[in-house]
């Protein structure tokens, strides 16, 4: 699915020299790094603020808590505080929530983008916006939410809004970039999403002061003195060699995020005539980056293709086989809008090709090529 080791080769000059000034300034905790990359993607992304954190996770845990602390003059949310996302995402959207205190919401999506369906979550805030607190959207596969239409829902019900961005790193919504439409927005740099380290990082962005001094205490014990802290904190910092890694692949993200979007019009030319699959569709004002290139594969042949394209020396990926609202740890804790049909529909279709920034043509023929033979027969 990803070479890491082709995107090595790439940048090795940037990323042994990083990691080379790291190894002689020795400053593991906080290091210069650190900054330099908080202040260069604040730049980036035009927000006052970004924070590294030690996960993608940890970045949305770390902006509930301040949301709580901020809102509630409390250290967690209660149980009647309600936090809507999307069932059709990885379980740390709504795990974060859980672990905030508050009860998580699933409202089904859009057939279309995947992502959460905004009609469906303005029927839900209008039927009980009283207990509505805040929303998650999940901008899936790189690929924005409908930003427009969730500001207007934040303002009309009052409620907060934490982008979830940990696949789509560069993407934006009219040309804004994804991170700063919402009051924090909260990155992975896994090591493979579209910008990502040698390890586990992350990072949030924010607009509010406020919320980006809560931030800075809680991910290192919970004060700005470590020997006397103010709130239930935690050790999610950002590594120094994370953090140096990360910067020096900077870089290169515009530049691998467009090379991303030629291999997606490459399927998306050879696949559009290939009956009984449904290829991703860009919303007009969303400028996607392709974390993953999904296939809607109908009348049950998914798993068969899966198989087929194993076979054939081609990787593919189900992301993801199980809705949110399925699992065992949500199964006493959330709270279901409707059936939630496309979310379950989704997860039996859906099919992530191949798609990585340095994939030559002939590669992404040969994969097009094997799914347009075995769904012709």
């Amino acid at each position: 699915m990803l070479d890491l080791k082709l995107e090595y080769d790439y940048m090795k000059k940037d990323i042994d020299a990083a990691i080379a000034t790291c190894l002689a300034h020795q400053k593991w905790i906080f290091g210069p790094e650190v900054k330099t990359l908080e202040e260069t993607i604040a730049k980036y992304l035009g927000t006052k603020h970004c924070i590294g954190a030690s996960s993608g996770t940890e970045a949305l845990v770390l902006s509930l808590r301040a949301l709580a602390i901020k809102l509630k003059g409390k250290e967690y949310f209660d149980k009647q505080d309600e936090i809507i996302t999307t069932p059709f995402t990885f379980t740390a959207t709504g795990d974060a929530i859980l672990r905030s205190g508050a009860t998580p919401v699933f409202v089904d999506i859009d057939p279309v983008t995947y992502n959460l369906d905004v009609r469906k979550t303005a029927a839900y805030c209008a039927a009980h916006g009283s207990r509505v607190v805040g929303m998650i959207p999940v901008h899936l596969y790189g690929q924005a939410c409908d930003m427009d239409e969730i500001a207007k829902l934040s303002q009309q019900y009052g409620i907060f809004v934490v982008e979830d961005i940990a696949q789509a790193f560069g993407g934006s919504w009219k040309n804004r970039k994804l991170g700063s439409l919402g009051i924090t927005g909260c990155f992975s740099f896994f090591p493979s999403k579209n910008l990502g380290g040698f390890g586990d990082g992350g990072m949030i962005s924010t607009n509010d002061d406020g919320i980006a001094d809560l931030i800075r205490m809680l991910l290192k014990h919970g004060g700005k003195d470590k020997y006397n802290v103010d709130h239930i904190g935690y050790n999610a910092r950002l590594d120094t060699l994370q953090a140096a890694v990360v910067l020096a692949k900077f870089k290169y993200i515009d530049e691998f995020n467009t090379n991303r979007n030629t291999v997606a019009k490459q399927y998306a030319d050879q696949l559009k005539d290939t009956q009984g699959i449904g290829i991703p569709s860009i919303h007009e004002h969303a400028q996607h980056v392709f974390h993953q290139y999904t296939l809607r594969i109908a009348q049950g042949k998914r798993d068969a293709l899966q198989k087929h394209l194993k076979e054939n020396g081609i990787d593919t990926m189900v992301y993801y086989p199980v809705p949110l609202h399925k699992m065992k740890v949500f199964e006493t804790s959330h709270k279901s809008f409707g059936d939630l049909k496309e979310a379950e529909r989704a997860v039996t279709e859906v099919l992530s090709l191949p798609i990585e920034p340095l994939q030559g043509t002939e590669t992404t023929a040969y994969v097009a090529d094997a799914i347009s033979s075995f769904l012709s027969v």
